[in-house]
C-alpha cells in the first residue's frame, strides 16, 4: 500500500508539473499590460477609451508580418498585449485609434482565434497609428500598441470608435 500510495503521489506530481505551463500559457493569453474594454454595438464614447505606455524590444512583426490587407505589421512593444478587447457582438464598422500626442506609433491588433490580424501605422499627416476597418466579429482581440525604437516609453491613449 505505501508503494501505491508514493507512485500515485508521483504521478500526481509528474501530471501537475507537466500541466503548469499550458495553464500559464493560457492565462498569459487573456491578460493584458493595461486592462480590458468590453464593447456592445452602441457603446458611450468613454467605454471606449483606456490608456497605457508604449516600451519593450519584442518586434511586433513576429506577430505577423503582414496583416490581412497586406499592411506590414511593424514597431516593437511587449510580448504581452497591451489591452484586451472584447466585442460582444458583431460590429459591422470600428475605428482603432492612439494618440500620443504625435508620436510615431504602430498597431497590431490579433482577432479571435489568432485568425485576422490587422495592423496600422501613421493616420494621415498624424504619426499616431490607427486602424479603421469593416466586418469585426463577435470575441477577444489582442492590442499591442508600438513603437520604432525599441524600449522608448510613450504615454498614450487608446480610442475605439464605432
Amino acid at each position: 500500500m505505501k508503494y501505491s500510495r508514493l507512485r500515485l503521489q508521483s504521478q500526481i506530481a509528474w501530471l501537475l508539473a507537466l500541466m503548469t505551463p499550458i495553464i500559464s500559457t493560457s492565462a498569459l493569453a487573456e491578460t493584458a499590460n493595461f486592462g480590458t474594454l468590453n464593447l456592445s454595438p452602441g457603446f458611450e464614447a468613454i467605454q471606449g477609451k483606456i490608456s497605457g505606455y508604449t516600451g519593450g524590444s519584442y518586434s511586433l512583426s513576429a506577430i505577423s508580418n503582414r496583416d490581412r490587407d497586406k499592411k506590414a505589421c511593424i514597431g516593437f512593444g511587449d510580448p504581452n498585449p497591451d489591452h484586451i478587447l472584447v466585442l460582444e457582438k458583431d460590429f459591422d464598422n470600428l475605428k482603432i485609434l492612439v494618440n500620443s500626442g504625435g508620436n510615431d506609433t504602430t498597431l497590431v491588433i490579433k482577432g479571435p482565434n489568432d485568425e485576422i490580424v490587422r495592423c496600422g501605422d501613421d493616420t494621415g499627416s498624424s504619426k499616431d497609428a490607427s486602424v479603421s476597418d469593416s466586418q469585426w466579429k463577435k470575441g477577444t482581440y489582442q492590442v499591442w500598441v508600438g513603437v520604432f525604437e525599441q524600449g522608448v516609453k510613450r504615454n498614450y491613449t487608446l480610442t475605439v470608435q464605432q
